[in-house]
């Protein structure tokens, strides 16, 4: 198991990304737009510069949604390998079938 205040702090990050993603996004456009001047692109650049770091989508660390385990982390399935094969193996994910050759 993760640290709680490891996940809690993902978490966190999770719900700032989603409330400036939208501002994150205008300014972003703003500031690479050639019809715009280049004092306002430069401005832009300065209010993307003042929003909170954790807000950035990049900043964002895929986390297992059982364990919180950051490593060997799924896409797919949103967990990660140990906890996929625990339960695979248990039999509690559908269409799962443990290969062999």
């Amino acid at each position: 198991m993760a640290k709680v205040s490891a996940v809690e702090k993902n978490l966190k990050r999770e719900r700032l990304v989603a409330k400036y993603a939208a501002k994150r996004a205008a300014l972003k456009k703003a500031a690479v737009d050639p019809d715009v001047s280049p004092e306002d692109q430069f401005m832009a650049r300065l209010k993307l510069a003042k929003l909170p770091r954790n807000g950035a989508p990049t900043r964002l660390r895929n986390r297992c949604l059982i364990t919180g385990r950051p490593r060997s982390y799924y896409r797919k399935f949103k967990m990660s390998r140990i906890a996929l094969r625990d339960l695979a193996s248990s039999g509690y994910l559908p269409g799962v079938t443990k290969s062999s050759w």
